[in-house]
C-alpha cells in the first residue's frame, strides 16, 4: 500500500511540560486517512494534517452507529528508539470487530505498516517523561449519505495520535470499584467482544452513577444472571484467590484485551496458574470474608495494570489488599512496562522499533 504524505505547513506548539500531560486531549500534527468503496476497496491511503472532517448530517455513522475503533500505544525509550507493544495483535482485533459489525476485512499487515508510518512522520510528539507515550487510536466509520438500517458501502479508515500521561491521575494507586447489578453493558451474542463505541455508550449511564458515589470505574456482570463477572468499563479483570490467578473466560461478552493476553502469558511464563472460567461476585465476596482474596487488578491498553482497593456490591464493601498494590500487581506492571520501554528482555517479540 503507498502512502501519500502531505506535512502541515501550520505545526502545533508540542507540551512544554511532559509531566503534565492528560489522556487524549492534546493531538498531534497529522493523521493516516484510507478510504473503502466496493469498486476499489480499501484505497487512497494518505497522510494529511490533523484536522475537522467533512460530513453529510445523513452519514450513516450518526444514525446506525456502525464503527469500531483500537488502541494501542509508542514509547520512546533510554536508548533512543521509539517502540510500539503487539500492533499486530490490533490490526487482528480491528478485523475480528469488522466481522461483527458487518465492516469489510482490512489488510492486517498493510495496514499496520500505513499507521506506523504516521507515527514515524509524528514521532517528535512521543514524549519522553516516564510514564507517558503517544497514544495511537485507529477507527473506522461507515460513511455513507443514507439512511437506512444496512452496512454501509463506503467507509473511512482514520488514525489519530495522542501523547498523553498516565489514565489514572493516582497511577498505580488502587482504585475503588462499583459493581454494577443493574444496567446491562453486553451479553453473549452480542457485541460485548467488538471494539465498538456503542458498547461504551451503553456504560455511560452506570459509571456516571458510580462516580456520583465516589467510584473509579464500574465492574460489569453477565446480562442473564447479573451473577458472573464480566469486566470493567475499560478494563479486563483478574483475581488471585489462594495463590491461583483467575479471569473471566472469553464467553462473546467482554473484549478480548491484549494486555489480557500479555498478562496471562507472562504469569504463566513464571510458572503461576492462571485460570480463565466464569467466576461469581459471591465467589470473590466468599474468598475476602475467609481470607483467600490476595489481589485484584485490571488490565487494559490505557492503564496497563490497574490494582483495585475496594469492591462495592449489593450494599457490601471489600477492601482488597488493606487498600494497597499487591506484589503480583506490581510484578506485572513493572515486567509489561518493562518490556514497553526496551528495559527488560522481550521474549515474546511483542515490541516493534519505529523507522
Amino acid at each position: 500500500m503507498n502512502v501519500s504524505v502531505q506535512l502541515t505547513t501550520t505545526p502545533k506548539q508540542k507540551p512544554k511540560d511532559e509531566s503534565t500531560l492528560r489522556f487524549g486531549t492534546v493531538f498531534t500534527d497529522h493523521m493516516l486517512i484510507i478510504d473503502y468503496d466496493e469498486a476499489n476497496g480499501w484505497h487512497d491511503a494518505r497522510i494529511v494534517p490533523h484536522g475537522p472532517l467533512e460530513t453529510d448530517p445523513s452519514m450513516m455513522i450518526f444514525h446506525y452507529g456502525q464503527a469500531i475503533f483500537e488502541g494501542f500505544k509508542a514509547y520512546r525509550c533510554d536508548d533512543g528508539k521509539i517502540r510500539v507493544f503487539r500492533p499486530d495483535m490490533n490490526m487482528k482485533r480491528i478485523n475480528n470487530s469488522n466481522a461483527r459489525l458487518c465492516i469489510p476485512e482490512i489488510d492486517e499487515d498493510e495496514f499496520e505498516k500505513a499507521t506506523l508510518k504516521l507515527i514515524e512522520v509524528d514521532k517528535d510528539w512521543v514524549p519522553s517523561y516516564p510514564g507517558t507515550s503517544l497514544y495511537v487510536r485507529p477507527f473506522i466509520i461507515a460513511t455513507d449519505a443514507c439512511l437506512g438500517v444496512h452496512a454501509a458501502k463506503t467507509y473511512k479508515y482514520i488514525v489519530i495520535l495522542s501523547p498523553v500521561g498516565p489514565y489514572y491521575a493516582t497511577g498505580l494507586a488502587p482504585v475503588r470499584i462499583y459493581v454494577e447489578d443493574k444496567y446491562v453493558r453486553a451479553v453473549r451474542g452480542g457485541m460485548g467482544y467488538a471494539k465498538t463505541p456503542g458498547n461504551y455508550a451503553a456504560s455511560i449511564k452506570a459509571g456516571e452513577e458510580a462516580a456520583k458515589k465516589g467510584y473509579a470505574q464500574v465492574l460489569w456482570l453477565d446480562g442473564v444472571e447479573h451473577k458472573y463477572v464480566d469486566e470493567v468499563g475499560a478494563m479486563n479483570v483478574f483475581f488471585k484467590i489462594d495463590g491461583k490467578v483467575i479471569t473471566p473466560e472469553l464467553s462473546g461478552s467482554i473484549l478480548p484485551g491484549i494486555t489480557r493476553n500479555s498478562v496471562i502469558n507472562i504469569l504463566r511464563d513464571k510458572g503461576i496458574e492462571v485460570e480463565e472460567r466464569p467466576i461469581s461476585m459471591k465467589e470473590v465476596f466468599d474468598a475476602s470474608q475467609n481470607g483467600t482474596l490476595e489481589e485484584m487488578f485490571g488490565t487494559g491498553t490505557a492503564a496497563v495494570i490497574s490494582p483495585v482497593g475496594e469492591l462495592f456490591w449489593d450494599g457490601e464493601t471489600i477492601i482488597i489488599n488493606n487498600m494497597e498494590t499487591g506484589p503480583l500487581s506490581q510484578m506485572l506492571y513493572d515486567t509489561v512496562t518493562g518490556i514497553q520501554s526496551a528495559k527488560l528482555p522481550d521474549p515474546h517479540g511483542w515490541t516493534k522499533i519505529i523507522g
